[in-house]
Parts: structure tokens; C-alpha cells; sequence
């Protein structure tokens, strides 16, 4: 581990990789919530004079995620799914418990430590196109945290990473100078995974990044998940209302229900013999009562 003082972080190197492996990415607990909450005011109910009543969004969220694991984390609209991976990355920090990263309090990093704790794990949006800058072509917003964090020396830089970013998640080089709104929504997703991996994080979180793709969409962007979780030794967090994606991609899997959560433990265990009403409930709604869990090893046909 390694052997920064408490409130701060050693970055890892570039894209271009080099250096030595962090301790914890050859294996360990990487990332560990410890009793999250989070309320925020529930504007629906305010009254027209005071303060908006507060409403509960995550309460006592727990668990831990080893380097090169992946975690599912399955619940309905309003279960408080984003809202934790907003958590997780400070985005939105909790108001209880705590998120740990090798070991090390996340709420207690100086300013300097938290740029780069969000380097090392990174999150993927829901929804491309309010989260990719619409005035930028392609090459730039992929390489925008390269620029942000002073790692580009040049311009041909600039292009060079571009070119290999956009290969690693399977597009043509020649897509860096269009618009996001020039793409499809699977192409626009996989342009927010070459972003999120630009720094060469240890862990992503997936928020909902199949949620508006057609079927075949969808199963390249996980084929294309756990293709770079394999070759990079990443640990992944894969938040999903598709209960069949997560069996084939996750070895863990959470259950959130109006922010709690009601079960996790082993995919295989939560799928075979799940042990909350409300875990059965949502497998009993699956389209495919046995979906295949074995279609990433075989791959996704051209």
C-alpha cells in the first residue's frame, strides 16, 4: 500500500502507463462504504413558507469492493442507485458514515488528494449527452482530463491519446473530430468510457450505462466493460435496473430498496437462492427466466 500520509494521495502515472503497480491493485479491498446516508430536501412537498422536509436517500449503505471485483448494484427508480455513486465519488458527499480508498478516509483527503482519488476511480454518466460537452469534438472531451491535470505537452499529444483512447473502446480514430451529437448512443457511451479511462483509473462506476441502447447496444457496452475490466485489472461497480446484465458481468451484487439495502453477497448465491421478498420480486420480473451467464466469454457477434 502505498505510503502517502493520511489527507493525501499519490496519483498514478498517465495512459501511457509506467511506474509501479499500486500495492492494492494486485489485490485487497479497494473501495469500502461503511455506513452511508444521505438526505436531501424532498422539493415535491415543500410548503409555501419554510424549509422543504427532508428526505432520505441512502441510509446505512455498507460494503466493500476488492481491486479487479465487480459489483452489481440492482434496484427500481428512486431505489437511490445514482445517488451512491454520486457518494462514492464525492460528487454528492454523505452526510453519515463513511467511504474509505486503500484504507483511507475519502471525506478526510485534502483537495489536492480528493483530484486524485476521482482520477483513480472514475464514473460513468447515465445519460452521454448531458454529460459530454456538446461544443467539444470528440478528441478533446476524451482527453480533457489529460489537459485538467497538466499531462499533455503538446498539441500532437493531444491527438495521439485521442486516437488511442477512442481504439481501446473500439472506435475509428476517425470519429475525434465530430460532435457528440453526430453519434449514436452507443458510440456516445463508449466515448464516455474512453474519457473515464484516460487516467488510467483503478475502479469505475457504471451508472445506468445501458439504460435508452437497443438489446445489441447494450450487450457491446457490457462486452466492452468487462473486455477492459479483464485487461486492466479494474474494479468495476455496475448500477442497473437489468438484472440479467448484472448476473453476467458482476461476481457481487447489492440490492438497494428506497435507499437500504435489503441484500448482497454472491451474484450466483443472490440468483439461485435469494433471500428477501423484495430480491425475488425483481428476478420474478426478468424477461428471460434463465438468461445465459456464460455470452461474455463466447462474445458479441460483429
Amino acid at each position: 500500500m502505498s505510503t502517502a500520509e493520511p489527507g493525501h494521495l499519490q496519483q498514478s502515472t498517465g495512459p501511457s502507463g509506467g511506474g509501479a503497480v499500486p500495492e492494492t491493485a494486485r489485490g485487497g479491498v479497494l473501495l469500502e462504504a461503511r455506513g452511508l446516508g444521505l438526505s436531501l430536501p424532498d422539493m415535491p412537498h415543500k410548503p409555501f413558507f419554510g424549509a422543504a422536509p427532508m428526505k432520505r436517500i441512502l441510509h446505512q449503505v455498507s460494503f466493500t469492493l476488492d481491486s479487479g471485483g465487480t459489483l452489481g448494484v440492482i434496484g427500481e427508480s428512486g431505489s437511490g442507485k445514482s445517488t451512491l455513486a454520486r457518494a462514492l465519488t464525492m460528487l454528492m458527499p454523505p452526510q453519515e458514515g463513511e467511504v474509505l480508498f486503500q484504507g483511507r478516509k475519502v471525506g478526510a483527503f485534502t483537495a489536492d488528494a480528493l483530484v486524485a482519488y476521482r482520477s483513480q476511480v472514475q464514473l460513468i454518466f447515465q445519460d452521454p449527452m448531458s454529460s459530454l460537452n456538446p461544443r467539444r469534438r470528440v478528441a478533446a472531451i476524451v482527453t480533457q482530463p489529460l489537459r485538467a491535470l497538466g499531462r499533455l505537452a503538446r498539441a500532437d499529444d493531444a491527438q495521439r491519446q485521442a486516437k488511442l483512447l477512442l481504439e481501446r473502446v473500439g472506435l475509428s480514430a476517425q470519429l475525434a473530430g465530430r460532435y457528440p451529437h453526430e453519434l449514436s448512443g452507443g458510440q456516445r457511451q463508449r466515448v464516455g468510457i474512453a474519457r473515464a479511462q484516460a487516467l488510467r483509473p483503478m475502479a469505475l462506476i457504471a451508472d445506468e450505462v445501458t439504460s435508452g441502447l437497443d438489446v445489441s447496444a447494450q450487450a457491446r457496452i457490457v462486452a466492452l466493460l468487462d473486455e477492459l475490466r479483464r485487461d486492466n485489472g479494474l474494479a468495476l461497480i455496475f448500477i442497473s435496473h437489468d438484472l440479467s446484465l448484472v448476473r453476467s458481468l458482476c461476481d457481487q451484487v447489492l440490492i438497494l430498496r428506497q435507499g437500504e439495502v435489503v441484500e448482497q453477497g454472491a451474484s450466483e448465491r443472490i440468483f439461485a437462492r435469494p433471500q428477501h421478498s423484495y430480491t425475488r420480486e425483481l428476478l420474478d420480473a426478468i424477461p428471460l427466466p434463465e438468461p445465459d451467464p456464460g455470452w461474455l466469454e463466447r462474445g458479441v457477434p460483429a
